[in-house]
């Protein structure tokens, strides 16, 4: 079933790069860009795929964390028409997603998952032809390492390029270009700068095809 929300529907018709040069404009940082995060499923980096969808978030830690686990599995509770987002910490050579995680999301009629940190059971991903965003593969599983301790929280991009947060329900825009988050309160600001700007963009292509400098269709239109 197609989302009921407005943002989401009038997300669809942006690409990733598009939502970033809006997030630029009002001043948010690197764009909303999550870096290091890329398509491996159903394609590795190719193709039309694209999701769009409100976090539905996993906070992973080490084992040491006195943090209680998580009393059931985060897969079981994921709402129909979210993006999974799992954070797992830096430099952990485990996977903390696998097939089977996809094929219950799937069933859940989420629209697809993003990795930070490593997966595995790639075929089993792209057999489903689910969109799967990660960091890197795996093979180990998670729990000599890893546990989960939180869903639905606040969780911290695992860059040491980047302070980023991504809070439950913000908006996850994933494509070939790399992955985006868009909170919730940029939403209804962002959306007429994008459109401002891919009018913008076809006008000056459009001239560019024609003879005109780059420089001089970028005055012109933009």
């Amino acid at each position: 079933m197609a989302s009921q929300d407005p943002i989401i529907k009038a997300l669809q018709d942006y690409t990733t790069c598009d939502v970033s040069d809006a997030l630029c404009k009002l001043k948010f940082r690197n764009g909303g860009f999550l870096s290091g995060l890329t398509m491996w499923s159903p394609q590795r980096q190719d193709g039309p795929t694209k999701i769009v969808g409100p976090a539905y978030t996993v906070k992973y830690v080490r084992l040491d964390d006195p943090s209680p686990k998580h009393p059931t599995h985060y897969i079981d509770s994921v709402p129909e028409g979210s993006v999974v987002f799992v954070s797992c910490p830096p430099k952990v050579p485990n996977a903390v997603y696998g097939g089977l995680m996809s094929t219950r999301a799937q069933a859940s009629k989420a629209v697809g998952s993003v990795i930070d940190g490593r997966f595995r059971d790639l075929q089993e991903h792209r057999d489903l032809d689910f969109p799967i965003f990660a960091r890197d593969v795996g093979t180990a599983p998670p729990y000599e390492l890893v546990k989960v301790v939180g869903v639905n929280v606040p969780v911290k991009l695992q860059s040491e390029d980047q302070d980023i947060t991504i809070n439950p329900g913000d908006y996850i825009i994933a494509d070939m270009n790399g992955v985006v988050v868009l909170p919730k309160e940029y939403a209804v600001l962002a959306l007429p700068l994008m459109k401002k700007q891919v009018d913008a963009d076809s006008q000056m292509a459009v001239a560019i095809k024609e003879g005109m400098s780059f420089s001089e269709a970028s005055k012109k239109f933009r």
